[in-house]
């Protein structure tokens, strides 16, 4: 798939493998929105970005991803910020053996729900050109 002009939203978009994921992305000439639930490190990385891709190539967004209003109000955002969507990278992920619900809860129903508003927002079975679905997880997540 080509790069140059499509739209990319990777949720835990502004460290670690998801950062990589969109600076890769931004490389090829994506556009990118970051959803992340960290706020003053997104900031941070979407200034960055701009200052070595320019400004108008990526968007930040806060989200908590196990809000499902708020992650459907990330993808609304990212079409109507950039006029499509095209590339989902479901990212987002917690190692919280205290919390194994929550965990739960980022690492499994988010991707679950990012999914599939990525297929409302990308399915040529709803009218769209179609696009494509990655789902991240590490050694850590599991």
């Amino acid at each position: 798939m080509a790069l140059r002009g499509r739209v990319a939203l990777v949720t835990g978009g502004v460290q670690g493998i998801g950062r990589a994921a969109a600076e890769s992305l931004l490389e090829k000439h994506a556009k990118v929105a970051l959803v992340d639930l960290n706020q003053s490190v997104g900031e941070e990385c979407k200034k960055e970005l701009d200052e070595q891709y320019g400004q108008d190539n990526s968007i930040f967004l806060q989200c908590d991803v196990t809000d499902g209003g708020k992650l459907q109000e990330a993808f609304k955002s990212t079409v109507e910020h950039f006029g499509r969507l095209d590339i989902v990278i479901n990212n987002a992920g917690i190692n919280n053996e205290k919390n194994w619900e929550k965990t739960i809860e980022v690492n499994l129903t988010s991707v679950i729900k990012g999914t599939y508003l990525a297929l409302e927002h990308m399915s040529k079975e709803y009218g769209k050109e179609g696009g494509v679905i990655i789902n991240v997880s590490s050694m850590a997540e599991l």
